[in-house]
């Protein structure tokens, strides 16, 4: 193993090899920072270019692609409440807050630190125990796929805000949205009244940037324009002392823990693991009110997330074959492309490459970390370009961000569609990010439920009765239960509260 650490060090440790990584990262980043253009899209493109390189420098450009990509989506998350990338969008909830309350470049500075040892430790655990992690994950079929699903959907009521019904609402909402277009399993199309456009539903992306970023850009065209203020910009480090680091250590550890794992899972990915990560956060915070106003440990625990999701999704795809979300589907495809075979003979055969590949993403998560430091200044600056400005810049990207996805109009036509949708939940206080939630889990939970029952032949037993299903299930009456009782404590408080106000008056 030693033997094969020296030889994927020595094939990395050379000028082209390390100038192709850092490449790698800048691009990702640019790709990741615009809405719309993902880590997918930056690896699609240059996926062909790397056809006449090595095996070591194609893979270096595509792992720095892959780093720089799901963190680029940090900084429009920060600075505009726009998630560049799916992986950000619980990035948007406190860091934006942040970033109105002045503190643009302490969000900065968590986000940035914290990504960097997300991503560091799961590097670590994708080196040390991808094959035992893998092999759990493989045992994973629809039963303990829809119960964990299942279980990760009771989160909405987490994301509710003050009202569980229109949480609830919400999260139906998105479950509803995801459910036009072609069915899993048999493809009927559903829901299309038919009209062609719609037989494919709507995409992600679309939904997404017109959720945040379009409802944003219609409600602050409500508000009268202002000369905006010149941002003072004066911070030490990273904005944060190293007490506050270490009061964040437990949540970034336990944040990057739930990333690797969900990444680990194939189909559910960064998207999912920073909304679980910072919903998390949140209930086992001692002041989960202050959630959502503008505080570190929601930045800290989604970007802690988001990254360690990498090395997850790295797992199944190098020790087993079986790639874990879009983008590792790509790189699947760049393995194949330079004559790599991803499995467990990956290791028997091009271990130096295996090795050269994990050193690549250490390299690459140093690359980024250093690039966000030094691009701070630069970054927070954006807050001070005015609005009228800047929203109309920003509404093309959207819309270039959104044609580019499938390159068709009519996901132009859905972001537009999607950004009445968030302004009008923004103007009656239905909470987002349970459509969002919603959206992506509802797929995965018809899709396994349809599998399972297909497995069992109408026997819906069997989800009950798996013993890994058992427990997902039971964690999710749990969670609702406990979300139940919280909300009625609550209730029951404030009808206290109350009648103590009438008797002392």
């Amino acid at each position: 193993m030693f033997d094969l650490f020296l030889e994927g060090l020595t094939s990395v440790m050379t000028f082209k090899t390390i100038l192709f990584i850092l490449l790698g990262v800048i691009m990702g980043l640019v790709f990741g920072s615009i809405p719309g253009l993902t880590a997918t899209m930056a690896i699609a493109i240059t996926l062909p270019m790397t056809f006449g390189m090595s095996q070591m420098d194609g893979m270096a450009i595509l792992m720095g692609l892959y780093i720089g990509g799901v963190s680029g989506g940090l900084i429009p998350a920060i600075l505009l409440k726009l998630p560049g990338t799916p992986s950000s969008i619980a990035t948007t909830f406190d860091g934006y807050p942040m970033a109105k309350n002045g503190e643009a470049g302490k969000a900065f500075g968590y986000a940035i630190v914290f990504s960097f040892l997300g991503g560091l430790l799961s590097i670590f655990i994708l080196m040390l125990v991808a094959p035992p992690l893998a092999k759990i994950a493989l045992k994973f079929g629809p039963y303990e796929y829809f119960a964990i699903t299942i279980f990760a959907l009771t989160m909405i009521s987490s994301l509710a805000g003050s009202s569980l019904v229109k949480g609830v609402l919400a999260g139906l909402m998105g479950i509803g949205l995801a459910m036009v277009g072609s069915a899993p399993i048999d493809a009927f199309p559903r829901f299309t009244f038919g009209y062609s456009g719609l037989d494919a539903g709507f995409n992600l992306l679309p939904v997404l940037i017109g959720l945040f970023a379009v409802a944003e850009i219609i409600k602050a065209s409500e508000r009268k324009i202002k000369k905006e203020k010149s941002i003072e910009y004066k911070m030490k480090g990273f904005g944060f002392s190293l007490v506050d680091f270490f009061k964040q250590g437990w949540n970034g550890l336990r944040s990057s823990i739930i990333g690797v794992a969900i990444g680990i899972l194939p189909g559910i990915g960064g998207g999912t693991a920073n909304i679980i990560a910072y919903v998390t956060a949140k209930n086992q915070s001692k002041t989960p009110e202050k959630f959502g106003k503008g505080i570190p440990d929601g930045v800290v625990a989604s970007e802690s997330a988001n990254n360690a999701a990498i090395g997850g999704a790295l797992v199944p795809l190098i020790a087993l074959g079986i790639p874990g979300d879009t983008v590792t589907a790509l790189l699947l495809g760049g393995l194949v492309i330079h004559g790599l075979t991803p499995g467990p003979l990956l290791f028997q055969d091009n271990g130096d490459v295996v090795y050269g590949i994990f050193i690549a993403l250490i390299i690459a998560n140093i690359a980024m970390i250093a690039f966000l430091y030094f691009g701070m200044r630069f970054f927070t600056r954006i807050l001070s370009i005015p609005k009228y400005i800047l929203l109309p810049i920003i509404l093309v990207l959207c819309v270039v961000g959104a044609i580019g996805v499938n390159n068709r109009m009519f996901d132009a036509g859905a972001l537009l569609l999607f950004g009445i949708l968030g302004y009008l939940m923004l103007k009656y206080k239905f909470p987002v990010a349970p459509v969002i939630l919603g959206f992506i889990l509802g797929p995965l939970v018809e899709t396994n439920l349809r599998r399972g029952l297909m497995y069992s032949q109408g026997d819906f037993l069997p989800f009950l009765t798996q013993p890994i299903a058992a427990v997902f299930l039971g964690l999710a009456a749990l969670s609702i239960i406990l979300k139940i009782r919280d909300n009625y404590k609550k209730k029951r408080k404030k009808l206290e509260s109350l009648d103590n106000m009438n008797n002392g008056i």
